[in-house]
């Protein structure tokens, strides 16, 4: 029963991808900008801001070292929290018929911070923070980034739904495209739960481990 409905959702979800492939172009594509903005914002930081962000960084090494973060079922929750809140604005965003341009300016926004991140680390670090960001930004957001473009677009495609029915040819109910998406959220969901649980219990660790290639050290020498 359990492999039938993983079949099902699975076929579901290819469908889904397939019938919506331009959109998932475009949102893909914002993001990606969102990225290119986040990376070339770095340059315009001007020496305080830098300094700023580098004693953040510095500070937070070395509560890695010390092994002085966040307890891991705190992370997990704090990490959670915010996914769970994330999912359950866009999926409000979704229902609503001014939530399309909030979903594409929060879906640039989710690609300049990343871009920011890992623009930063790698203009101080080099190839340093190239390694640091591939181990501390990238391997979550291998499941967060996909589960939010598929909510972005499955919203999108039922606010313009919305649209359509309602504001335009009156049909009737959309009630089943509302299950629809509901239940992509909720799967959506519970991928940004391994998303939080891999944020607060394998990610300090891999992190921990790159300090002694890193070294926070590294930060000030380079800023100096």
């Amino acid at each position: 029963m359990n492999k039938k409905r993983k079949s099902q959702w699975s076929q579901t979800l290819q469908v889904h991808v397939q019938n919506q492939k331009s959109l998932y172009i475009f949102v893909t594509v914002l993001f990606m900008m969102g990225v290119i903005f986040g990376a070339v914002i770095v340059n315009t930081l001007d020496p305080e801001q830098k300094e700023g962000l580098i004693n953040y960084l510095s500070y937070f090494f070395r509560g890695l070292e010390q092994n002085s973060i966040a307890e891991p079922e705190m992370a997990f929750q704090h990490a959670l929290g915010d996914h769970l809140k994330t999912v359950g604005l866009m999926w409000i965003l979704g229902l609503s018929v001014i939530g399309i341009p909030v979903l594409l300016v929060f879906i640039f926004l989710k690609g300049l911070v990343i871009g920011f991140t890992v623009g930063f680390l790698v203009s101080q670090l080099s190839w340093k923070g190239l390694w640091f960001a591939f181990v501390s930004v990238v391997p979550q957001n291998l499941l967060v980034i996909p589960a939010i473009i598929i909510v972005s677009v499955a919203g999108i495609h039922f606010s313009m739904l919305l649209v359509r029915n309602r504001l335009i040819h009156h049909r009737g109910t959309i009630y089943p495209q509302f299950v629809s998406f509901s239940i992509l959220v909720t799967g959506m969901a519970a991928i940004l739960l391994l998303s939080a649980i891999f944020v607060a219990y394998v990610s300090p660790h891999l992190m921990r481990h790159a300090i002694p290639t890193v070294g926070f050290l590294t930060l000030h020498a380079a800023y100096n």
